[in-house]
């Protein structure tokens, strides 16, 4: 009797066994991306504003680099801003003194012509009064052109300007997406340099399980097709979470290395990533998954 009761709990076993088998088509582990923040701008780090498993927003502040050599920098470009605005100023007035002497050398000229018509004047007296009023029409017309030199100039100060608040713009920091710190690189007081990596973060809000499947399995395959996922719960559960295909392999490959059978390495096949929500940030980098593919 009890070999009998011992025969069929194997069997109960053994076909527990095949069917815990049958459910699941793939495995795989999950897998994010990651986003490298690095430094735009060189200097002195003045602070780190947040720390690992931080959670940020897309443009939060992440950290400051000293920009006291820029803004002294900006505070001398503003001076020659300022400069050049002087110069246009002395620029028009110089304009109106010229064209306040043109109306009077033009009243003399208007009186000269009666006289002369008279014959009270000479043509030499005429000719006079003519060149003056020429010299003084040359005089405003070569004025005037210093206007042109001192708005080019300003346009080269104002892009000056523009340059440094850009730069300024790059001392300050801010987060890409939205995302968990995973590890930062850089503390408070270090050298930061341009390309430099401040810290490496990711969006841990949905995960991608990566998982090969063969050719015999590939008709059951389509993008967008839903994918029931089982990751371990207990040592004897395991909670299915529901995944979607989002990318598959145009080309075939031979299985990855870390399949450690001869027989497994030399199969070809497809790989596959299965988009899934991470339901309250339990699902981990690295974490193994079984895929059901429906």
């Amino acid at each position: 009797m009890k070999k009998i009761q011992i025969i069929a709990l194997s069997a109960l076993l053994l076909g527990a066994c095949k069917n815990a088998e049958t459910t699941s088509d793939a495995y795989g582990n999950f897998e994010v991306t990651e986003t490298i923040v690095s430094s735009e701008a060189a200097g002195k780090l003045l602070s780190m504003q947040v720390k690992q498993g931080d959670k940020i927003e897309v443009g939060q502040n992440i950290a400051v680099i000293d920009t006291t050599e820029l803004l002294l920098k900006k505070q001398q470009t503003l001076a020659q801003l300022s400069a050049s605005e002087t110069k246009k100023q002395n620029v028009t007035a110089q304009i109106n003194v010229l064209k306040e002497q043109k109306n009077n050398v033009l009243t003399t000229q208007k009186r000269i012509s009666k006289m002369f018509a008279d014959q009270a004047a000479t043509q030499q007296q005429m000719d006079d009064i003519n060149g003056q009023v020429n010299v003084i029409d040359k005089q405003i017309t070569s004025t005037n052109t210093q206007f042109q030199l001192i708005g080019s100039e300003m346009e080269v100060i104002k892009r000056q300007m523009d340059l440094l608040d850009e730069q300024l713009t790059k001392c300050r920091i801010k987060s890409p997406i939205n995302g968990t710190v995973l590890e930062t690189y850089l503390e408070t007081g270090e050298l930061a340099t341009p390309g430099k990596p401040i810290l490496k973060m990711a969006d841990l809000s949905s995960l991608e399980l990566k998982v090969y499947v063969s050719g015999a399995q590939l008709p059951k395959v389509k993008l967008g097709n839903q994918v029931k996922v089982l990751i371990d719960s207990s040592n004897t559960e395991m909670q299915p979470l529901n995944g979607k295909i989002s990318w598959i392999s145009s080309e075939a490959e031979f299985t990855p290395k870390i399949i450690q059978t001869q027989k497994e390495r030399v199969k070809l096949v497809y790989l596959v990533k299965v988009s899934i929500p991470n339901p309250g940030y339990e699902l981990k980098t690295g974490m193994p998954a079984d895929a059901s593919l429906k």
